[in-house]
């Protein structure tokens, strides 16, 4: 069972957003892997604090939280995963003053110190149309980002010499400074936390190791994905300096509308409209559906707003579990223009209506009696 968020940041459930962006900052100072090194309960509650930080600082998602708990947090609306440091640092960082606070303490090479960074990872939005949604795609990104050097292989360093050593910080890339009780670790003002100094830099990339280049990426896009949600390619993001991990890429998708269709999860709903007759004596009609035309059984006596269901015709699982449903919602239609013979039918059929007056009617009309008290 997941740990009520409230009680991972130690807050009460009115608690201001500045209350628990202070309780976040709390935790995960006191749960960091660098303080705990080979620590997997401290590990665990580093990730549980950013995952309950990401709900409870937004309102729509802490809202819904408060409402539903864990089981409300689905599709769209569910927490990111967190599988790393940089993860959190790269979704977080602004609490953390740009990470500057976890380099402060750790050396953390998301802020000050600690060698080369690791790339930023990059954000995108892509747009599907419902059909695309529905099947699935495959969509081409062009991207403009920082990649990896090709003439001095990300070294930074004009081909045929290499980096030194920074003399300032023996290559460590930090210094550490004592305040009082505290011994604070910060970037090296040398080498600016590389831990190397580069005498001469390569010609094409200015020392830096990356060079901004146009790429098209593709993404696949699997069947049945929610709006919202996100695809995460794993370093498709900027490279890293002078070797270092690259960021990874975080695709938002936004699903159009349907003309016909709404979702309720993997279930598709559709409004059809039905005959009075369709209704009364039953019937088989079409309706559409992803795949195309649907066979819809309609009984005798279906009521008006009935919702009938088809299995398995709805919207795919987008992990591949199950397939939804497709809800026929019908909705008896009343002819605004009858021809005399119509006309003449429906009158002999509404002076039969009194001697077999249907369960609902009769009910309406003995609350009616009993309401106003009369006898009639």
């Amino acid at each position: 069972m997941k740990r009520d968020y409230y009680e991972i940041l130690s807050v009460a459930r009115d608690a201001s957003i500045p209350d628990i962006k202070s309780a976040y900052r709390r935790e995960a100072l006191k749960h960091h892997p660098d303080r705990n090194p080979g620590d997997k309960d401290s590990e665990k509650r580093f990730k549980e604090a950013a995952e309950a930080y990401e709900v409870l600082s937004d309102p729509e998602k802490r809202k819904i939280y408060d409402r539903y708990g864990h089981q409300g947090l689905t599709g769209a609306r569910a927490p990111q995963g967190y599988s790393s440091v940089e993860d959190i640092l790269s979704a977080f960082g602004d609490v953390f003053g740009g990470g500057s606070l976890f380099g402060e303490f750790f050396g953390f090479s998301g802020g000050s110190g600690g060698g080369p960074r690791r790339g930023s990872s990059l954000r995108c939005e892509v747009r599907l149309s419902f059909a695309e949604m529905a099947k699935g795609a495959t969509k081409t990104l062009s991207l403009r980002r920082p990649e990896t050097c090709e003439t001095c292989h990300g070294t930074g360093a004009r081909p045929g010499t290499s980096s030194r050593t920074c003399s300032y910080c023996h290559g460590r890339g930090v210094i550490q400074q004592r305040q009082g009780f505290f011994a604070l670790q910060t970037a090296c003002p040398r080498c600016e936390g590389e831990g190397t100094v580069l005498d001469t830099p390569c010609a094409d990339c200015g020392g830096a190791g990356r060079v901004p280049r146009s790429r098209d990426i593709e993404v696949k896009i699997p069947a049945g994905i929610e709006d919202g949600m996100q695809i995460r390619l794993s370093g498709e993001g900027e490279a890293g300096e002078r070797g270092a991990t690259p960021g990874d890429l975080y695709c938002e998708v936004r699903v159009g509308r349907h003309p016909l269709f709404s979702r309720d999860g993997n279930d598709l709903l559709c409004e059809v409209p039905i005959t009075f007759a369709q209704a009364s004596l039953g019937a088989e009609i079409d309706i559409p559906g992803i795949d195309g035309r649907e066979r819809l059984s309609v009984p005798r006596g279906t009521q008006s707003g009935s919702v009938l269901r088809l299995l398995g015709k709805g919207l795919p699982d987008v992990r591949g579990r199950t397939t939804g449903d497709l809800l026929a919602r019908v909705v008896v239609e009343t002819p605004k223009r009858l021809s005399k013979r119509q006309e003449e039918l429906l009158r002999e059929f509404a002076e039969t209506e009194e001697s077999s007056v249907s369960p609902g009617r009769k009910g309406f009309f003995e609350k009616l009696k009993e309401l106003f008290g009369t006898n009639d």
